[in-house]
């Protein structure tokens, strides 16, 4: 009686399906991927993280001085201001807003040459996140110091899709002026690196969605549950019942 219950638990469980990426991908081929669009201009509210090397060491230090930020959750950098502006030491106050990072390098660099000799600055963004759940490795907030970043790096920086994932209907939520825009994007078509959704921008949600599988398996687990409960409470009721008959 034992074998057949247990054969009868292993003929209920269901293989998850196998999901391939860039199924339709052509052997030796060469796609005109999507470019990475505009870069984005620097915003009020903005943190920067902007740091300094030159031949000058000691004066390097004290533009790289860590600026830790109220209310950003120790993160530091360089706060833009409601007039768009930042300071910084030498220079006092820098409008930066509307400006690109790469323009602000230059800016910079330009300008801060009285002061370090033969400079190079790197400009980077503190605040720009991006939000990834669902069937993934390690579900995360992640960090996005650049303009963009491709799908798949994100999905391999948040451990990969899981076995239970539909990597066909991956749903990109994404802040506009307007509203919301929600966009399903299919990794098992090679066409998603000619989609402009190739790129993820700040502040995007990436949620990979579950299979039926997931779901089925999800629903048998409680069914199982809810039986072994059943079964639990009937035997209890027996065993009063039976000391109540004595």
């Amino acid at each position: 009686m034992g074998i057949l219950a247990l054969l009868s638990v292993l003929a209920s469980c269901s293989v998850p399906k196998t999901g391939f990426y860039f199924k339709n991908l052509q052997q030796d081929t060469s796609i005109n991927t999507m470019g990475r669009g505009g870069d984005l201009k620097i915003q009020k509210n903005d943190i920067l993280l902007i740091s300094f090397s030159s031949l000058n060491p000691t004066e390097d230090a004290i533009y790289n001085a860590p600026t830790t930020i109220a209310g950003s959750s120790g993160v530091s950098g360089y706060l833009v201001d409601s007039s768009g502006n930042i300071q910084l030491h030498k220079l006092g106050i820098v409008k930066v807003e509307g400006l690109t990072r790469a323009q602000l390098k230059e800016n910079l660099q330009q300008n801060i040459s009285p002061y370090l000799k033969d400079p190079v600055v790197t400009v980077l963004f503190q605040n720009h996140k991006i939000t990834v759940m669902g069937e993934v490795g390690s579900p995360k907030v992640i960090n996005m110091p650049e303009e963009q970043l491709p799908v798949l790096e994100v999905l391999t920086m948040s451990g990969d899709v899981s076995q239970y994932a539909q990597r066909d209907k991956i749903l990109v939520i994404r802040d506009t002026e307007t509203g919301k825009q929600f966009k399903r994007i299919n990794l098992e078509d090679a066409s998603i690196f000619t989609s402009a959704w190739y790129w993820l921008k700040p502040g995007d949600v990436l949620y990979v969605q579950p299979n039926d599988t997931k779901e089925k398996e999800a629903k048998r687990a409680r069914l199982q549950q809810n039986l072994a409960l059943g079964v639990t409470a009937l035997s209890i009721a027996i065993i009063v019942i039976d000391r109540i008959l004595k």
